[in-house]
């Protein structure tokens, strides 16, 4: 056995036993390296199954004759496209780029890539439950109650909704400026017209398109996975360097840039929607707005979804939807926070504790 490498372990061992900073540090960095990188796996394989079925069963004239005429609608309709088809925003990305080649608008794309990760029953019911009760919570005088339950997930889901529209019309004028020069040649719509499409196709045996299936859906999970494990590497490094005690009452001693500072949290944490409801209940005493606005960004930005967009969106773009949506989840969230302070509890009476009865 090598000496050195003994003498290596021995060190490693006494710092684990004393508990040195080193040494939790890493380990630390580990767990949460590996909590983000198997907390989307399971999606990313959803999501790369799906547009594999995409790949292969879906004609394009389809989605051409089912989409309004209306671009307006077109997108509202794409922002409501999570309530179909429930997906995390890590297995919403491969799915995305096969529709996109199959001749689905850019601007419908954009607006269920970020509101299907919140709009839909699963994302839903866990906000619910995370947030049942809170309205309870003790606050400071002269605060406003903390919202409970159906008020966040009515809130996050209506936000949401309009970040993505809002953002949605704006990558819609860009495209329409730009052009294909906005999106990854492997998301560029594969250019058939409607003439070619409608032309009778070969019939394949089952295995031919299974294993076509299986190729595409292989090659969209290994392409997303690398940008995925980058954007988990850098998340978990930043965790590091960050004092969720030290974050919760900053932001409680300045309410306005609560806002700001969640929105900082929800971009470093890189959480899946599916959970992240769970850690914003856990500030049990921060300024509702701000939850909020931690409940709507996160799921639209984070550092692993900048790198998996990259797979879709050129540089351009992906900064253009990243400034329309941070800009306006400020306004709205911060438009929130005035109005709750003032007639929270207008709008959420807080029930009296019962007084226990004389003996």
């Amino acid at each position: 056995m090598d000496p050195s490498a003994s003498g290596t372990n021995d060190v490693l061992i006494r710092f684990s036993a004393l508990g040195h900073p080193f040494t939790i540090n890493v380990q630390n960095f580990i767990l949460i390296f590996m909590s983000i990188l198997l907390e989307a796996m399971p999606f990313i394989v959803l999501g790369a199954v799906v547009a594999g079925l995409l790949e292969e069963l879906l004609p394009q004239k389809l989605i051409t004759r089912i989409l309004p005429r209306s671009r307006f609608l077109s997108i509202a309709i794409g922002g409501l496209l999570g309530l179909l088809f429930p997906m995390c925003e890590c297995g919403i990305i491969p799915v995305m780029r096969r529709l996109l080649r199959k001749g689905l608008p850019v601007s419908c794309c954009t607006a269920y890539l970020l509101a299907g990760p919140i709009i839909n029953v699963v994302v839903m019911l866990s906000t619910y439950l995370a947030f049942d009760g809170q309205e309870k919570t003790p606050v400071s005088a002269g605060m406003a109650p903390q919202m409970g339950g159906l008020w966040v997930m009515g809130l996050r889901m209506g936000i949401g909704y309009l970040v993505a529209i809002g953002t949605s019309l704006i990558v819609d004028w860009q495209y329409r400026i730009h052009g294909n020069k906005l999106l990854m040649p492997l998301a560029v719509p594969s250019g058939l017209s409607m003439a070619d499409d409608d032309e009778p196709r070969q019939r394949r045996p089952i295995g031919q398109r299974v294993t076509n299936i299986v190729q595409t859906s292989l090659h969209d999970f290994v392409d997303i996975m690398v940008y995925l494990i980058l954007g988990a590497l850098i998340a978990s490094l930043t965790r590091q360097l960050i004092s969720q005690e030290a974050v919760a009452t900053l932001s409680n001693d300045h309410p306005y840039l609560a806002i700001i500072i969640m929105m900082g949290l929800a971009i470093v944490l890189c959480l899946c929607s599916e959970a992240d409801a769970f850690v914003a209940a856990s500030y049990a005493t921060m300024r509702p707005a701000a939850k909020v606005a931690f409940l709507v960004l996160g799921p639209m930005i984070d550092f692993k979804l900048y790198f998996m967009y990259t797979r879709v969106f050129k540089t351009r773009l992906i900064w253009t939807i990243f400034l329309s949506v941070i800009v306006q989840t400020f306004v709205y969230s911060y438009a929130l926070h005035i109005i709750w302070e003032r007639y929270g509890s207008v709008l959420q009476p807080v029930p009296a504790a019962t007084a226990p009865p004389a003996k």
